[in-house]
C-alpha cells in the first residue's frame, strides 16, 4: 500500500516527501522489515523515538514520529512528523493499512464480566452459523486457529493484524473486550463497531485512572466516540450509571437496549439456582421464556442476557438463540470447576481480582455451600493499592476460611501486599507461595465445604519481579485434589 494512503486522515506537522510502497506498519522496531512504516510512539513506559535508528537499520522505508527528536541521516527513509494525538494516529494508520477485517464487530466494557460476555457472544454467533472469534483476556479464541494469548485489548497495530488474519481465514464476526485503558488509548478507533455492551462499574485500575470519575469517563468513550453513530448499546439497567450511559448514547443517536431486572428489552424476572446451574424466567421483547442456564451465579445470568442482547442487535432475535442457552459454556477460569474430593467438597477457580468480583463470587458460592466456604486469594503488585484492604474485608465477611497468598506481586514486596490485605482479615492463614496455599486449602476441605481460588483464573504464570513463573491455578488445584484421593 502507498504511504500516502496509510497516512490518509492523519494530521501532519511536516508533510511527507517522496511516495513509498509500504510492506507493513509496526510499533516495535524489532518487527520492522524492509519497506515497513515504523511508528515511534512516545508512550508511558518507553519512548519509541529512541528506537528509530534500529528501525532504520532494519529496513524501514518511512518513520512517523511526534515532537522533537534527533533523526538519523538516511537517504532513502521518509520521515513524517505527526500532529494531534499519536495513539489516535496509530489507530487510523492501522485501520487504513490492515484490510480486510471481519464484517461484524462488537465490543463490551465494564469492570467485570467482559470475558464471559465476549465468549458467550462468540458461541451464540457460531451457533447461528457465523464463523466467529473473540479477543480479550483469555486470548484469541476461534474455530479457525489455535487459541493464542494477547492483551485484554491489544494495541491498535496488533489488534488490526489479528483481525485481518481472522478475516482472511473466513471469520465473519468478532467480539472484543474493551478495557478502559484500551478505550482511552484509542486502540479500538478505526474499527466499525456496530454494537457495544456495558456490564457494571466498580473499583479497579485506579493506579492508572486515579479517580473513579476518570475511570468511568474512560469507559464511556466506547459510546461517546468509538461505536458508530446509529449503532446499538446494550446496557445494564440495574446499575447506578445506567441513566448517564443512556444519555451519552442518545446524544450520538445510538440505540439503547437494556437488560436486567429493570431491563425493558431483556428483563430478568426470576432465577432459581440448582445443582446443575440455574433456571431463569426472562422476558425478551415482551415475550416470556424459561431458560436452563448450566452456569451458577446471578452475574452469569446477567452476562448471558447482555450477550443475547448483543447478538440480537447484530442478527435480530430468533428461537435458535434460546435453544442454545442450555449448551453455553463458561469461559476458562470463570467459576471453573477444577474438581471434587472423595468427600464431595468442590474446588472452583475464578478470575475475580476486584472487590466487586470477589464479593459476587463469594455470595454466589455461599448458596451452594453446605458447611465452610474457603477462599484463596491475593492482590496484584504495581496495581491499585486501595482495593487490598477492601478485598480483605470482603473475604472476612463472606468466607469462613481465608488463605491470603501472592497474586502477581510483580516488582512490589509480596509480604507487604499480603500485610495490606490482612489488615482487614487478620485471622486468615498467610502463605505466600501460591501453589503451597492451594495445597494447604485443598488438604483441609471437609464434606460440604467449597473452595474458591480467586484472582488468576486462566492465567498460566505468576509474575514475580520481571519474571513469569509458570503455574496455573486450575492445574495446581487438580494436582492438589489428586493427592487427597
Amino acid at each position: 500500500m502507498l504511504l500516502s494512503q496509510i497516512l490518509s486522515g492523519i494530521p501532519l506537522a511536516e508533510k511527507c516527501g517522496a511516495e513509498k510502497e509500504i510492506s507493513s506498519v509496526e510499533l516495535n522496531s524489532k518487527k520492522v522489515v524492509p519497506g515497513a512504516l515504523f511508528i515511534a510512539l512516545n508512550g508511558k513506559n518507553s519512548d519509541g523515538r529512541k528506537y528509530i535508528p534500529d528501525a532504520v537499520s532494519n529496513g524501514a522505508a518511512a518513520v512517523l514520529y511526534e515532537g522533537e527528536c534527533i533523526l538519523p541521516p538516511a537517504k532513502d527513509v521518509v520521515y513524517i512528523k505527526a500532529a494531534g494525538d499519536m495513539r489516535e494516529n496509530i489507530a487510523r494508520a492501522a485501520a487504513n493499512f490492515y484490510k480486510p477485517i471481519p464484517n461484524y464487530i462488537s465490543a463490551v466494557t465494564g469492570t467485570n464480566g467482559k470475558t464471559s460476555i465476549a465468549d458467550f457472544t462468540r458461541q451464540l454467533m457460531k451457533y447461528l452459523g457465523y464463523s466467529s472469534a473473540s479477543i480479550g483476556t483469555i486470548g484469541v479464541v476461534s474455530d479457525v486457529e489455535e487459541n493464542r494469548e494477547t492483551l485484554t485489548t491489544p494495541d491498535s497495530i496488533t489488534l488490526h493484524q489479528i483481525l485481518r488474519e481472522l478475516a482472511l481465514k473466513g471469520v465473519d464476526y468478532v467480539s472484543l473486550e474493551a478495557s478502559s485503558i484500551g478505550i482511552e488509548q484509542y486502540r479500538l478507533d478505526g474499527l466499525k463497531i456496530k454494537v457495544a455492551g456495558f456490564t457494571n462499574f466498580t473499583q479497579d485500575h485506579l493506579d492508572y485512572h486515579h479517580t473513579m470519575e476518570a475511570y468511568l469517563k474512560a469507559k464511556e468513550q466506547l459510546f461517546s466516540r468509538v461505536v458508530e453513530q446509529g449503532g446499538t448499546a446494550v446496557l445494564n439497567a440495574d446499575i447506578p450509571e445506567f441513566e448517564e450511559l443512556q444519555s451519552v448514547c442518545r446524544a450520538r443517536n445510538i440505540r439503547v437496549m437494556s437488560y436486567g431486572s429493570k431491563g425493558k428489552d431483556l428483563k430478568l424476572l426470576s432465577r432459581v439456582p440448582h445443582a446443575g446451574g440455574q433456571t431463569l424466567s426472562v422476558e425478551i421483547e415482551g415475550r416470556a421464556y424459561t431458560l436452563e442456564l448450566p452456569l451458577i451465579g446471578e452475574f452469569q445470568a446477567m452476562n448471558v442476557l447482555c450477550a443475547v442482547g448483543m447478538v440480537m442487535a447484530l442478527h435480530g432475535f430468533s428461537g435458535k438463540i434460546i435453544d442454545y442457552i442450555p449448551h453455553i459454556k463458561g469461559a476458562p477460569g470463570r467459576l471453573d470447576l477444577a474438581g471434587r474430593l472423595k468427600n464431595g467438597a468442590a474446588v472452583y477457580v475464578d478470575y475475580a481480582h476486584t472487590p466487586d468480583a470477589l464479593e459476587n463470587v463469594l455470595k454466589t458460592m455461599r448458596h451452594h455451600t453446605e458447611k465452610n466456604l474457603w477462599v484463596v486469594f491475593g492482590c496484584g503488585g504495581d496495581r491499585d493499592k486501595l482495593k487490598r484492604p477492601i478485598m480483605g474485608k470482603i473475604a472476612r465477611e463472606l468466607a469462613d476460611k481465608i488463605v491470603v497468598t501472592d497474586d502477581n506481586p510483580r516488582t512490589e514486596n509480596a509480604a507487604e501486599i499480603r500485610r495490606q490485605i490482612m489488615a482487614e482479615c487478620p485471622e486468615a492463614a498467610e502463605i505466600g507461595d501460591r501453589i503451597e496455599a492451594i495445597n494447604y486449602a485443598v488438604s483441609r476441605l471437609e464434606a460440604g465445604d467449597m473452595l474458591v481460588i480467586a484472582g488468576k483464573g486462566h492465567e498460566n504464570g505468576q509474575k514475580i519481579g520481571n519474571q513469569i513463573i509458570p503455574m496455573n491455578d486450575r492445574d495446581e488445584a487438580i494436582k492438589a485434589i489428586s493427592r487427597q484421593q
